[in-house]
């Protein structure tokens, strides 16, 4: 290096010796510590630019994880959900136990607690993960398992799950750590079938053999912006290890599985009186991780969803509760859609039995009272801005038209 002078100049800002901290020499230029300083901020800008820059999220999650005891968790969960008393129990636990484990630093001692639940179309599934997102605060995000191939093949990589939670915690990898993913459609990545095959199955085992890592806990690079990996995208390192994982399927079908299960186990006199104790019309409750091999699902991917619940059918009764009983149930949110527009509604009791009948008759659940309430509302809605009638009043026989109308609409429901 050459010696310091004190007529020495900044090739860049032109500054002498005395007017900089440092000056940097070369064999015949010299640079000063500030034009260094500020060069060296150029190029990171340009090859590691900021995400929120490039990116627009959706992110709402503000302040801290807000761990409750499972009782207040259970009280919690049946102010949205009615009924699934087990379901709410055992999710409650298991939710309890993993923020547990996390906010004691016991990852080394304690394994995680991810979550499998099985139950029919439009019995609460993904209401029960949402509503339990919401109250622990945390980021939350649905994936549908249906889109994701194994890598290198049409559609999405399991790794875009985590983009997804990344935009709910607003690219705070820390909050993401700590969310909460449910995988819905679990069982439609089920196994083709037992036999070899010349073709991959690229869309079933193979999407569970790459769900693997993530669900057990490893270190993943993930695209910011979704969408398939590339080697000159740059990706953010997230660590699953604390992500709770709670997977739903209908796993239509499986009762058959139940049901060979309970009847080769059944062998003797006393079997035989306990055979009366079985409810062959709910035979999903008697569901074990061994029907689950049977359906499809690679032992591997069982052993990660230590936790397995089922959720019940829903009855006549609780459908007529799931309409008027939850704090946001659609009574109460077509009430309060027709008061904006200054508006009394009134539903007649007979018109809330003829809904759950109309779910119930086109096997619908849940999700389909929603679908029917919009049919009957919709003209309603059309006009009350327009109308001059402070009270509207839906009849059974105005219910009855709107339905029968638009009959093959529900049909399509799904």
């Amino acid at each position: 290096m050459a010696k310091n002078r004190k007529d020495d100049h900044c090739a860049f800002c032109g500054r002498g010796n005395d007017e900089v901290e440092l000056m940097l020499h070369g064999e015949d230029v010299c640079i000063c510590s500030d034009c260094v300083t500020a060069a060296n901020a150029q190029i990171q800008s340009i090859l590691h630019p900021p995400i929120e820059k490039a990116i627009k999220t959706n992110g709402h999650i503000e302040g801290d994880l807000q761990l409750k005891k499972p009782s207040e968790i259970y009280d919690f969960l049946s102010q949205y959900v009615i009924g699934q008393d087990k379901a709410k129990k055992v999710l409650s636990v298991a939710v309890y136990n993993h923020y547990k484990r996390i906010n004691n630093n016991a990852e080394e001692l304690l394994e995680k607690s991810n979550i499998l639940l099985v139950g029919p179309t439009g019995t609460g599934k993904t209401l029960l993960a949402k509503t339990i997102a919401k109250m622990l605060n945390v980021p939350f995000a649905i994936v549908d398992a249906t889109i994701l191939t194994e890598a290198g093949y049409v559609g999405e990589d399991v790794e875009s799950i985590l983009t997804r939670l990344l935009q709910d915690a607003d690219y705070d990898v820390s909050k993401a750590e700590k969310g909460i993913v449910f995988i819905d459609e679990i069982d439609k990545i089920a196994r083709k079938s037992d036999n070899p095959s010349i073709t991959r199955d690229v869309s079933g085992e193979g999407v569970q053999q790459a769900l693997l890592k993530i669900i057990e806990g490893s270190i993943v690079n993930v695209p910011p912006q979704g969408g398939r990996k590339h080697p000159e995208q740059k990706m953010i390192a997230v660590n699953t290890e604390n992500i709770l994982f709670i997977c739903g399927g209908a796993f239509e079908g499986i009762e058959r599985n139940i049901a060979q299960r309970l009847n080769t186990q059944v062998v003797g006199f006393e079997a035989q009186k306990n055979r009366t104790h079985i409810e062959k019309d709910n035979l999903i409750q008697y569901i074990s991780p061994q029907d689950l091999r049977s359906y499809g699902l690679i032992p591997e991917i069982i052993g990660r969803l230590p936790v397995l619940t089922y959720l019940n059918p829903l009855d006549r009764d609780t459908l007529r509760a799931i309409l008027v009983e939850p704090k946001n149930s659609l009574v109460k949110q077509y009430t309060e859609l027709f008061r904006m527009d200054g508006k009394k509604l009134t539903l007649k009791p007979e018109v809330l039995d003829y809904i759950v009948d109309t779910s119930i008759e086109y096997k619908l659940g849940a999700r389909g009272l929603r679908a029917i309430c919009e049919t009957i509302m919709l003209d309603k809605m059309y006009e009350a801005p327009t109308d001059s009638r402070k009270t509207i009043t839906i009849t059974l026989d105005y219910a009855k038209q709107k339905v029968m109308a638009n009959a093959q609409l529900l049909n399509q429901v799904d």
